[in-house]
């Protein structure tokens, strides 16, 4: 039901005007704990074990709120239906499909300058010096990589810890984009989030790819055994644990080449590049990506609607 809330409304913009949104509240803890406790007169070991006391925080303070939040709606008559809506706030389907589906119109509309600031809202890289092939493969690269941490991820752990789960997840994937970075700051103190984040996305990843795969299988413009290849003997390359199944999937089911070396912060890194296809993309390319996405996306709620089915009727 969340899905199917999120897919259908997203988060409304005035709600946000009104709320603000719960990833927000999300990162104003984070960034009081990084204020708090990440001082950087301490050593490394103290910053580090810090670091520790953080992620504990960061999981359990957000989790044990919505476990009382989740038990108290469903003492009411339908109260599911509003635990639905609120854990439709964890899901990104329709969001992240409108921000890349954007950065497509604003190559074909308003250039390479438009490319450039509409693909900065979604990718931490640098987006000042890229070509039209390098904003398109940023979009169709963030559209794999979120259709995994933004979706699929938040899902497998609602379904697996209610709320509470869906919360922990989100909170711990929002300390990793605040403080998982390897920088002078957050290095130390933010290796616990960083590393549990891996752990966290590491089944959500593999699935994505296989929901690429299948995805790929029935659309006429892609390739599911090029997919299947490309996570086989490319993912495991990516200097990430988990965003090289979704990119690879990607890459290999549209016949293009994704990821390789890229500039964060005017430093240069090194990575392995997905797939063995065209570098050369553009808004087209974009779009089969949003095709390719929204039928895995679909796939995905019918699978999870299928295994609630199963749960739901012994009961």
């Amino acid at each position: 039901m969340a899905l199917l809330i999120e897919a259908s409304f997203g988060y409304p913009d005035r709600l946000v005007r009104i709320i603000s949104h719960p990833v927000i509240w999300l990162g104003r803890l984070i960034g009081w704990l990084d204020c708090k406790l990440n001082s950087e007169s301490r050593s490394h070991p103290a910053r580090r074990t810090a670091g520790f006391i953080a992620a504990l925080c960061i999981v359990a303070v957000p989790a044990v709120l919505a476990f009382g939040v989740e038990r108290g709606l469903l003492a009411f008559p339908f109260g599911f239906v509003v635990v639905a809506a609120v854990a439709s706030t964890l899901l990104a389907q329709r969001s992240l499909y409108d921000h890349v589906a954007r950065v497509a119109s604003a190559l074909e509309q308003d250039g390479i300058d438009g490319g450039r600031e509409a693909v900065s809202h979604i990718v931490g890289r640098d987006t000042h010096a890229l070509d039209q092939a390098g904003v398109s493969r940023a979009a169709v690269e963030s559209l794999a990589e979120n259709f995994s941490d933004g979706i699929v991820a938040p899902c497998f752990w609602l379904a697996v810890g209610g709320l509470a789960g869906g919360v922990a997840y989100k909170a711990v994937n929002t300390a990793d984009s605040m403080i998982g970075h390897r920088t002078a700051r957050h290095k130390d103190f933010g290796f616990a989030c960083a590393r549990l984040d891996d752990l966290l996305n590491l089944p959500a990843s593999r699935l994505s790819a296989l929901l690429i795969i299948a995805a790929a299988a029935i659309s006429k413009d892609a390739s599911a055994l090029q997919a299947w290849r490309a996570v086989r003997g490319d993912a495991h390359r990516h200097r990430s644990p988990n965003a090289g199944y979704p990119e690879a999937a990607m890459a290999g089911a549209l016949g293009l080449a994704l990821a390789g070396p890229r500039i964060y912060g005017g430093v240069l890194v090194d990575d392995a590049t997905m797939g063995n296809g065209r570098s050369e993309t553009g808004p087209t390319d974009i779009r089969a990506a949003l095709a390719l996405y929204r039928r895995a996306d679909l796939i995905f709620i019918v699978l999870v609607a299928v295994l609630a089915a199963v749960v739901i009727a012994p009961m």
